[in-house]
């Protein structure tokens, strides 16, 4: 095998694919990046066998084959090569020769034979999406997803193509973001997945503002084909929670915030908050008192103009929670959703988004 590649070109495939290689792998080879040349393009994939990515790469291909190399090593000597073209030549034994500018490399590979194949999407729904909606909707939505490993069904984004609409869900029982786009396609192509947490990661890092994303969905996988570059992934296999539960049927107070004041209080004075990371909103006559206090240190406290009156309602809640949806959210107001203060809230936007977010209870 032997190619010549733009050295940028070369590094942005790499860089594309690398991320779901493993420090340590079961098998040497799933350390390894796919190569695969032929016609005028170079195809490299890699996989930690529940994700695989692929992307291809155009250059010049003097002899095609296909070999796996070392991911990271060649990355790393991609990206300390000067600029320009580089060569790579693959002889026996999988030895490759790389050529930039007066460097020369040698790495070795193992077969491409040994490398997992890809996953067929045969029979599957498809959608298409544009990429920069679906970008948008992991944004919203994503940072709300558990941490924890033991929760694995929570650990992802509910993603269903129900009732006309392309809805995205996640929580970690704290906290829930949706986020919905009314979407047509055949009734008989409903369907409900979710989608872990590391291939949300990978798909978020792939989407670009322009073009179309086609989404083709099985019983226990899906692949996203964005053009140069393909994911694919095992789903959970796991019902996610009725979610719908979780959400006020209704509210008593609904009060319109300036989003980026909001952000900026909080910001504020939560560089007091204690240990249990509390901050609380205390609602009067149009005005909101922002404060977080810690023990024996001391206390924060700021003010935000709002549209308010009734009696007074005090709130608290994780900082950190409240400043993930504000900042998911581009309007310049937003609607903050209230019963009382032991009871959820509920932070709204111009778009179909709903933001749910438990109370603190600290003594």
């Amino acid at each position: 095998m032997k190619f010549s590649i733009v050295r940028a070109k070369f590094l942005e495939g790499l860089r594309s694919v690398q991320n779901i290689v493993a420090s340590k792998a079961a098998s040497p080879v799933m350390q390894n990046v796919l190569i695969e040349a032929n016609g005028s393009s170079i195809k490299m994939t890699t996989t930690d066998i529940d994700i695989s990515i692929n992307c291809e790469v155009p250059c010049e291909v003097s002899e095609p084959g296909s070999t796996t190399l070392p991911a990271k090593i060649l990355s790393d000597m991609v990206s300390c090569s000067a600029e320009g073209e580089i060569k790579v030549e693959v002889g026996e034994g999988e030895k490759a020769s790389i050529y930039a500018g007066r460097a020369k490399f040698r790495l070795g590979g193992i077969s491409a034979n040994e490398f997992p194949s890809l996953p067929k999407d045969d029979d599957a729904y498809t959608y298409t999406v544009q990429q920069a909606t679906f970008k948008e909707m992991l944004r919203k939505t994503a940072y709300a997803a558990s941490q924890d490993e033991t929760r694995r069904t929570l650990r992802g984004v509910m993603i269903a193509f129900k009732n006309s609409r392309l809805t995205m869900v996640a929580t970690d029982g704290r906290r829930l973001a949706l986020v919905e786009k009314d979407y047509e396609f055949p009734i008989e192509q409903e369907k409900e997945m979710i989608l872990p947490s590391k291939a949300v990661q990978e798909l978020q890092r792939a989407l670009s503002d322009k073009g179309d994303v086609t989404v083709r969905v099985q019983q226990s996988q899906v692949s996203f084909n964005l053009g140069s570059v393909q994911i694919y992934s095992k789903l959970v296999d796991d019902t996610y929670p009725n979610y719908t539960q979780v959400i006020p049927a209704s509210c008593d107070k609904t009060i319109d915030v300036d989003r980026q004041m909001l952000v900026t209080a909080i910001e504020r004075v939560s560089v007091m908050s204690s240990e249990l990371h509390s901050t609380k909103l205390k609602f009067a006559d149009n005005l909101l008192l922002v404060s977080s206090a810690a023990t024996e240190i001391g206390e924060a406290k700021d003010e935000v103009p709002v549209k308010f009156e009734g009696e007074e309602i005090e709130i608290m809640f994780n900082p950190a929670y409240l400043l993930d949806a504000l900042k998911a959210i581009d309007d310049d107001e937003v609607k903050i959703c209230l019963n009382n203060g032991h009871s959820p809230a509920v932070i709204k936007c111009s778009v179909p988004f709903i933001y749910v977010i438990m109370p603190l209870r600290v003594n």
